[in-house]
């Protein structure tokens, strides 16, 4: 039976439930599952009903999801999941838009549009989501939630259908930032404990945004600031943002094409608009221009672990502005995750955690306030922040 889902935030044509175990860290918690995980005997629809009939049912559940049901957290059903998760907008063709609770008239962000929503909309205590692209720090944005992204490849994505492999994590959601970290402590291998002990601002990429968004965030970058004696603001780009987002798109749209091609001509499927054309420009990448790419990836990542200095982190907005309008035209949308990429690109290309803070209200709507962490200080970002922001 599917839950009570005013918001269409679940899945009813890949419904599934599941009990945890009893007892644990989570037990009395229930979770939402974007519908890109596997479940044992139960098929993957990653948001197009082409895939779902032309794939079998999975032979084992994903190990992160197991992970939580041991915990004690009991799953509610699968959430709703932009088509093969390549969008950044939530609204899907086939099976319709999640409503953002916080922001009705507007998107909720994708593509884990059906867990922000259900988390929002307190339909569960938490939720998992996948983040390529932004696909959890985005949604958290619009809809006024917290939202981790994880260091690449500190959690296993086995059980995941993957969008890049090279850049997919595994990101959860939550109302508050204890809960944030209790999930963590499930999820997180183990580590040595970090916190950090310098502030860094993130000068240039608050200008990008402009004045507006600035201002509606300055309240929460001092809340940031007075939790530390000394921070410093910085220039972090090392040249135009647009350069790091189409770096972005070329090494991410290489991948997508190397994975999904042949299923694409095989079972010849019917994507939406926005999804069908982003699927047919992967097809157009240079492979010159991907080979020149690769190395300029790995000169940004060091770029970011001499910034960060294993002890610092990085604050900036999540998002260039609040969730755009429901049936905003596609050239406007396209346009919108041109500059969204040059914020979210950054801890893609890195390989770094990034947790987005519900600290902005522009025009009634929420936006995120974001913090950068060192590569693998995943535990210490999470512990940080749900001391501060309890």
């Amino acid at each position: 039976m599917t839950p009570d889902d005013p918001l269409n935030a679940f899945c009813r044509h890949t419904h599934v439930a599941l009990p945890g175990s009893g007892s644990g860290p989570l037990a009395g918690l229930t979770f939402g599952l974007k519908d890109v995980y596997d479940i044992a005997g139960h098929r993957t629809g990653n948001g197009n009903p082409t895939w779902l009939d032309t794939h079998p049912p999975a032979e084992r559940t994903a190990s992160s999801v197991q992970r939580l049901l041991d915990a004690g957290a009991r799953m509610v059903g699968k959430t709703h999941t932009d088509e093969l998760a390549y969008s950044l907008n939530g609204e899907n063709v086939h099976y319709g838009t999640p409503v953002n609770p916080r922001a009705p008239q507007r998107i909720p962000g994708g593509s884990s549009s059906g867990s922000a929503a259900a988390v929002a909309g307190g339909l569960v205590d938490f939720a998992l989501g996948t983040d390529c692209g932004g696909s959890v720090r985005l949604p958290a944005s619009y809809c006024g939630i917290y939202g981790l992204r994880t260091s690449h490849g500190l959690i296993s994505a086995d059980g995941i259908i993957p969008l890049a492999a090279s850049f997919d994590t595994v990101g959860w959601f939550a109302p508050t930032a204890k809960l944030m970290q209790q999930v963590g402590d499930v999820l997180l291998p183990a580590a040595t404990p970090w916190a950090p002990a310098s502030l860094l601002i993130a000068a240039d990429a608050f200008a990008a945004v402009g004045p507006a968004v600035g201002d509606v965030l300055r309240a929460g970058v001092a809340r940031v600031k007075s939790c530390f004696p000394r921070t410093l603001e910085a220039n972090v780009y090392t040249g135009d943002p647009a350069a790091w987002s189409a770096l972005f798109r070329i090494l991410q749209g290489e991948e997508i094409r190397v994975f999904h091609s042949a299923w694409i001509d095989r079972c010849n499927p019917t994507f939406g608009p926005g999804i069908r054309e982003r699927f047919q420009w992967t097809r157009t990448i240079d492979p010159a221009d991907v080979t020149k790419a690769k190395p300029l990836r790995e000169t940004v990542a060091e770029h970011f672990a001499r910034l960060l200095c294993d002890d610092t982190i990085l604050c900036l907005p999540t998002a260039p502005g609040i969730a755009p309008k429901l049936e905003t035209p596609a050239d406007e949308l396209e346009a919108f995750r041109a500059r969204a990429f040059a914020l979210l690109s950054i801890a893609g290309l890195a390989r770094l955690p990034q947790i987005t803070l519900p600290l902005g209200i522009f025009d009634g709507c929420p936006i995120g306030l974001s913090l950068i962490g060192p590569r693998g200080s995943d535990r210490g970002l999470l512990a940080w922040t749900a001391a501060h922001f309890a």
